[in-house]
């Protein structure tokens, strides 16, 4: 894994039940608002439920993409009271 996979993943850790942040939000915390394509790549390949990714979701208020679908993705989020945009 690279450096770059880690400090995204020990980013998206942090991220409390019910309070998701942006793609960009992660790559702000990382240096780098323009990275945040990338945090959606390395998420995307993400197989540790461990690290919550369904709590990063687009700047426009939608979902966006999930590796194990986005109606996981709405379901996980629902459970954790958060309202979802479609």
């Amino acid at each position: 894994m690279i450096d770059f996979q880690k400090k995204v993943y020990q980013i998206v850790k942090k991220i409390p039940r019910g309070k998701p942040l942006t793609y960009k939000q992660v790559a702000v915390r990382l240096g780098n608002s323009f990275l945040a394509r990338a945090v959606g790549n390395v998420l995307n390949k993400n197989r540790d439920k461990n690290i919550p990714c369904h709590r990063v979701v687009r700047s426009d208020g939608r979902l966006g993409g999930y590796n194990r679908g986005t109606n996981i993705k709405a379901l996980l989020l629902r459970r954790e009271g958060v309202k979802i945009k479609y």
